[in-house]
């Protein structure tokens, strides 16, 4: 399968605009990607210019931080959902993480796999992974997302940071280990989505082979074109 048909295509900075939402629409139902990730005030549009592609319409949930009540959560995934968004990537409450108060956190995505669910649409669980502090955590809670119902565990917003040894914030996003953590953590029945800081066809395939089966990024153009150059073995 191509790379490309394995992407969710990220239309989701703040400053982004429905030009921006028209552009990834049309790029991404050309190239075959999975799907085009928008924010939620934006699902209606993407799902008119969607409409009649394999490209699906898709949205986040409870983001960028997921501290959001479940409540919350639930209503913006109904709504979501009426819009037309046919996957939504929501945000655990990192909070609840990391006091692990795990009876909280699996409520909190039981819900809104319920929500998605009755709509019929998929839910990916974002762990953000590079706030996490242990591998043990992280394992945790990719089994309480497969029993909660998700259909995918993903790594990262792509908005989270962490300072580095000398105060700088440094962006957080997908590293090959927490990638193959979250497959071995997880049975056959749910997929993984390697999302934050891939922007190259060999970061993609990189993570692939770690055995993500989704790809966040907004450099599908730039994957498309390496993707291609392979295929012809223009090196």
């Amino acid at each position: 399968m191509s790379l490309v048909a394995l992407i969710d295509h990220a239309v989701l900075q703040p400053t982004q605009t429905d030009v921006d939402v028209r552009e990834a629409c049309s790029l991404c139902a050309d190239l075959g990607a999975a799907s085009v990730c928008v924010k939620p005030a934006m699902v209606s549009l993407a799902t008119e210019l969607l409409a009649g592609t394999k490209t699906v319409p898709s949205t986040v949930i409870g983001f960028p931080h997921g501290g959001t009540s479940t409540a919350c959560k639930v209503y913006e995934t109904e709504t979501a959902c009426a819009a037309g968004a046919q996957e939504v990537d929501m945000v655990v409450n990192i909070g609840c993480v990391l006091q692990e108060d795990w009876e909280s956190v699996a409520s909190d995505i039981r819900a809104v796999c319920d929500a998605a669910d009755a709509a019929g649409a998929l839910t990916k669980v974002i762990l953000e992974t590079g706030l996490l502090p242990s591998d043990a955590i992280k394992r945790r809670l990719c089994e309480i997302c497969e029993r909660s119902g998700a259909a995918f565990v993903k790594t990262s917003t792509g908005f989270g940071f962490v300072k580095d040894a000398h105060g700088a914030l440094v962006a957080t996003g997908a590293v090959e280990h927490d990638v193959r953590l979250m497959r071995k953590s997880c049975s056959s029945k749910v997929q993984v989505k390697a999302s934050g800081g891939i922007r190259t066809f060999e970061d993609a395939k990189k993570f692939v082979a770690c055995g993500a089966t989704r790809i966040g990024t907004s450099g599908t153009e730039a994957i498309a074109c390496g993707e291609q150059v392979e295929s012809r073995g223009d090196y």
